[in-house]
């Protein structure tokens, strides 16, 4: 048998010998194991924040912050943007600057010109010289012309249930801070009010919205010539809600300690929930009418039934509150607790859902329009819902035929 002998081997050529065989399966491993990384490599994108656009997805979802990490309750100014008795503990006032430099420090630094792109959060020059910020979002009954509203949809709702508070509201008398009275009105009349100039139900916190009043334009903005029986936004279509917490500010406050007290935000706002109930809204329409006003967008991309129903119209002022909204199930929070029923437009005198389609009934005859063409759009009182198949509702809220 033939052994190997490296006594007289040179020692580079001694250590080539040896090291080669293992040398070479590492280089073709490496080999390998690159070409196999550059097969299965996927491509990173690096999506590019936008700091402009403050989410409070982002900081409350996913870095599970404390509504208090950031606002602080009360602020400093809270004496100062509401004056005398007006005057409450409020959350008033964008956070400080020491609440965002721990995390955003890089993007308070940024190379940006004129200024940092998140200043503009809070800021409305987004300069060095000018410091002055936008009136906060909760102020919606403070007005201040020396300062700028920032026109952003909210990604909060409140949380809101009617039924605990129909026998505060409904009260004559509600006691207050120190005992003054604050709400003078029913607020949930159940029986329908006996003349137009009686006080409505839930006027306490919803008052009719670019009220027609005395003007003679009925519209919210000038119509095409030629309009017809087409659809136009009218004046009065909408309701308003509570813009601030100082409705709310009566009961909910550190003297009565009625839960839940103002410093706890997360009770009462809510990040808007995903989108389960479509709005019978067209923002493409909504836009050729030239509709800016913020709270009639918001109120219009909410309704989830009849995306034309004027409170105005028609004999609707008359009619109590609780003639159509189901009240005591009714949550802001819970989009679907919302909706109204479509038995609601039948009424006792079978408003717009009668017997028979020769008395009128607006449901009938858009139902018999669409058993003929079954192209027909529905647009007696819907935008986009119209194009869509007859809900079970609608045929179920008619009268059944007596049989002979």
């Amino acid at each position: 048998m033939r052994t190997l002998c490296y006594k007289h081997v040179a020692p580079l050529e001694l250590w080539r010998r040896i090291h080669r065989p293992a040398l070479l399966i590492f280089l073709l491993l490496s080999v390998t194991t690159v070409a196999d990384s550059i097969q299965t490599r996927q491509p990173r994108i690096r999506r590019r924040v936008d700091y402009s656009r403050f989410s409070h997805v982002t900081h409350v979802t996913t870095q599970k912050l404390a509504c208090d990490s950031c606002h602080k309750f009360p602020t400093k100014n809270w004496k100062d943007v509401r004056k005398g008795d007006a005057a409450f503990p409020d959350v008033a006032e964008f956070p400080e600057h020491a609440s965002c430099i721990n995390c955003h420090r890089a993007q308070f630094f940024a190379r940006e010109r004129p200024a940092p792109a998140i200043c503009s959060n809070c800021h409305v020059g987004v300069t060095p010289k000018d410091t002055a910020r936008f009136i906060f979002p909760s102020l919606g009954d403070v007005i201040d012309a020396t300062r700028k509203r920032r026109d952003t949809e909210s990604e909060f709702v409140v949380n809101f249930p009617h039924e605990l508070h129909m026998d505060a509201i409904g009260q004559n008398h509600v006691p207050a801070r120190g005992g003054v009275v604050s709400f003078v009105h029913a607020g949930f009349q159940k029986e329908k009010p006996k003349e137009e100039s009686d006080p409505k139900n839930c006027v306490i916190c919803h008052q009719t919205h670019q009220p027609l009043g005395d003007s003679s334009e009925e519209y919210v903005t000038k119509p095409p010539k030629g309009l017809g029986d087409a659809f136009w936004l009218k004046k009065g279509t909408f309701k308003t809600v509570p813009v601030s917490h100082a409705p709310c500010s009566s009961c909910h406050n550190t003297e009565a300690g009625i839960e839940p007290v103002p410093s706890k935000c997360e009770v009462c706002h809510k990040l808007l929930p995903a989108r389960d109930v479509a709005a019978d809204f067209d923002l493409k329409l909504a836009a050729n009418m030239g509709i800016t006003d913020q709270t009639t967008l918001a109120r219009w991309r909410r309704r989830a039934s009849s995306g034309t129903f004027p409170h105005e119209g028609g004999m609707h002022p008359t009619l109590s509150c609780t003639s159509c909204h189901n009240i005591p199930t009714m949550n802001t929070a819970e989009l679907k607790t919302l909706k109204v029923s479509v038995k609601s437009c039948g009424g006792a005198e079978g408003c717009h859902i009668t017997a028979t389609s020769d008395e009128g009934g607006a449901l009938n005859f858009e139902m018999d329009q669409r058993k003929a063409k079954a192209d027909f759009q529905c647009t007696k009182c819907h935008l986009v819902f119209g194009s869509q198949p007859m809900p079970p509702s609608h045929v179920a809220a008619l009268a059944k035929p007596v049989a002979k």
